[in-house]
């Protein structure tokens, strides 16, 4: 097979071992840099150019799009798509995904559980909305925060009120949530590939810190997950239509509650926590479902 990997660059981690899986099983791999792609908007002819080449011949792509070009990004593959080619994550997941609002609408419309959510825009509504969330202290976040960036924990209602006034004075869109302090700032990464739990882990973060990235500084190591918490996750990305998804979960007093899905979690934690090979098992579905013109969008929407 002809699989591409649509990453901003060859050194990256996660793309180095998909490359390596996907050369091991014999198949041709190429990395693709989808900011430098250029699409022929062609009636019944789509195209895509690269490096003064049109790209073809591809049977899949991996889409490991950065959330700062999700707008373009999303573009390449849908154009892939709309050529017939297999993408791992569809354009349209992997929209629904980057959308917080959205996505948190869709899993509380299927009822999973999740953080006690607010969202509002009029600077007159902050008093409500803080009471939705069951009062301080709360987490603000920004819709366009990824690894932990955009994200603030307010510990009185004063400081969530400067926070939200703050965010607001920037135009910024933000939610507004309840604190699971009894998480005690640890999560867990459920990593899903082709509907089945494949790694998790538990991610601690430092001392005086409420954020578990482990771009900031945070720890990992392998956990043995609850029925539920698995359960959780797979129907998390279901909702969502990823096939390969990181599934962000904290343990709270009610049950599991899903914090984020991401459409292109990182392999790197993942596979030192757990020891477990997840770019092979990722070229393995790929194997398993890759045919031509399987995308179930196929570029709509």
């Amino acid at each position: 097979m002809k699989i591409g990997i649509l990453s901003t660059s060859k050194t990256l981690y996660s793309t180095r071992r998909l490359v390596e899986a996907g050369q091991k099983a014999g198949h041709e791999m190429q990395v693709i840099n989808h900011k430098r792609c250029y699409m022929n908007i062609a009636t019944h002819n789509p195209g895509i150019h690269y490096n003064g080449e049109a790209l073809t011949g591809f049977d899949a792509v991996v889409p490991r799009i950065g959330a700062s070009v999700t707008f373009y990004g999303t573009a390449v593959v849908r154009q892939f798509e709309m050529m017939g080619v297999y993408s791992v994550n569809e354009s349209v997941a992997i929209s629904r995904s980057r959308d917080k609002l959205r996505a948190l609408q869709l899993l509380a419309r299927k009822g999973i559980g999740l953080p006690v959510t607010g969202f509002a825009n009029s600077p007159g509504d902050t008093a409500d909305l803080m009471n939705l969330v069951n009062g301080a202290p709360v987490v603000i976040k920004l819709l366009e925060g990824t690894q932990g960036v955009g994200v603030v924990l307010a510990e009185t209602r004063k400081a969530a009120e400067s926070v939200i006034e703050a965010f607001r004075g920037l135009d910024a869109e933000f939610l507004v949530q309840e604190f699971i302090k009894e998480a005690g700032g640890a999560d867990i990464r459920c990593f899903i590939v082709g509907g089945k739990v494949v790694a998790a882990m538990k991610r601690q973060a430092k001392e005086g810190e409420f954020r578990s990235n482990l771009h900031r500084g945070g720890s990992a190591e392998i956990i043995k997950l609850t029925p539920e918490e698995r359960s959780t996750a797979v129907r998390a990305a279901k909702i969502l239509g990823l096939n390969v998804a990181g599934v962000d979960l904290l343990r709270s007093n009610h049950g599991p509650v899903v914090m984020e899905v991401n459409s292109s979690p990182g392999l790197e934690g993942i596979e030192v926590a757990t020891g477990k090979d997840v770019a092979g098992l990722i070229i393995e579905f790929i194997e398993k479902n890759a045919r031509p013109g399987r995308t179930a969008t196929r570029g709509r929407g």
